[in-house]
């Protein structure tokens, strides 16, 4: 990707002298990121959203096709208008957690994700080119996650139909014996629970796609909210064998949604219990973030680890790693996912730390209450 800068001149202060009152107003009024850009390709305003969707870099603009069309637009008068993916620049990313900082270890983030954007460029006067950008990701997201449920609940309504047949062929033949009989209907039962929690898991996708405002309404005590998820998970825990453990600091607030904060930390606990042999433990702990400004949730099991080839898939929907054990070989693979985008509406991070053969360590970063 190539920046386009130029060489500040003297009255560069007095550039926006000349850009009209009320397109300046309206400019600022508008909902959508702006950019104006002067004869000289410099960057004379902008919002602050263009830096973070990383077409501006340094008062210049970043991307090469959207400098084309500022020299079109300016050329030829008229407007512009095409699509464009970015990504956001690495300072606008959660930094490592401290857990990565202090082994060395670089850990998987999940928040590295495309933004897709509809620009629109147009000649404001003979000086000026105003370049606006229209964020749709959220909507793209959506349609994304949207498609996956319709394909993957159809694909799933196979295995229950299949053997809702083989069991109706068995009852309408007649002579099937008692112990056939119960198989099939296992194997009924087994399928629509396993098509029930895809299901349900989807739905909380589809939910932890809104966005969350932070607000006097939506504080949450980070480790009683732990603590609640333990509670409801320790018979789960006490079935496999796998001890669970909370600690952490109390009185560490986040803003979020009540529902969702805890589904993203019963997801992290619930793959910790599945992936620990039996007589290993889980532990959670809540902390602050040295830096300040984030609240952390880390929860380490002594599992097998996460083998290198998966580590940076783990978080996408429907993917199923190779180390799968009798405790999760039935999962969907979304209970990562919906983490991932609990994480990101929350204005959160997500991470995971692991060496195959010593456990691994996922963390929620979440900023800390307002």
């Amino acid at each position: 990707m190539r920046r386009f800068k130029a060489q500040r001149r003297p009255d560069d202060e007095d550039n926006l002298e000349d850009l009209p009152d009320d397109t300046a107003t309206l400019l600022s009024m508008l909902t959508v990121a702006s950019i104006v850009v002067d004869a000289q390709d410099e960057v004379v305003r902008s919002s602050p959203d263009a830096y973070r969707l990383g077409v501006v870099q340094d008062d210049a603009i970043a991307i090469d096709e959207v400098m084309r069309a500022v020299h079109e637009v300016r050329a030829a008068g008229g407007r512009r208008m095409f699509d464009l993916t970015t990504s956001t620049p690495e300072r606008f990313i959660s930094m490592p957690s401290e857990a990565a900082a202090s082994t060395g270890v670089v850990e998987t983030a999940s928040v590295r994700r495309p933004n897709w954007l509809k620009v629109t460029v147009g000649r404001i006067n003979e000086r000026f080119v105003v370049v606006l950008i229209d964020d749709v990701s959220d909507a793209v997201r959506f349609g994304q996650v949207r498609d996956s449920f319709i394909t993957n609940v159809s694909e799933q309504l196979l295995g229950p139909t299949e053997a809702l047949v083989v069991l109706a062929d068995n009852l309408e033949r007649g002579g099937a014996d008692e112990e056939r009989i119960a198989r099939d209907a296992r194997q009924v039962r087994d399928s629509c629970e396993k098509l029930n929690h895809m299901v349900a898991d989807l739905l909380l996708l589809i939910k932890a796609q809104e966005p969350v405002t932070p607000s006097s309404a939506n504080r949450l005590d980070l480790l009683e909210q732990v603590r609640h998820v333990a509670d409801q998970l320790r018979p789960q825990a006490v079935a496999a064998g796998v001890g669970l453990h909370v600690d952490g600091d109390e009185g560490v607030i986040v803003n979020g949604e009540v529902d969702q904060i805890r589904t993203a930390i019963t997801k992290l606990v619930e793959n910790a219990i599945g992936y620990s042999p039996q007589g290993k433990s889980v532990s959670v702990a809540v902390s602050r973030a040295k830096t300040g400004d984030h609240a952390m949730v880390r929860v380490l099991d002594q599992g097998r680890g996460i083998a290198k080839e998966d580590q940076s898939r783990v978080f996408e929907r429907f993917y199923r790693g190779t180390e799968q054990t009798s405790r999760t070989e039935n999962g969907v693979g979304l209970g990562l996912a919906i983490v991932k985008h609990v994480a990101l509406t929350h204005h959160g991070d997500v991470a995971v730390w692991s060496v195959p053969g010593s456990g691994s360590t996922f963390t929620l970063s979440l900023p800390l209450a307002r």
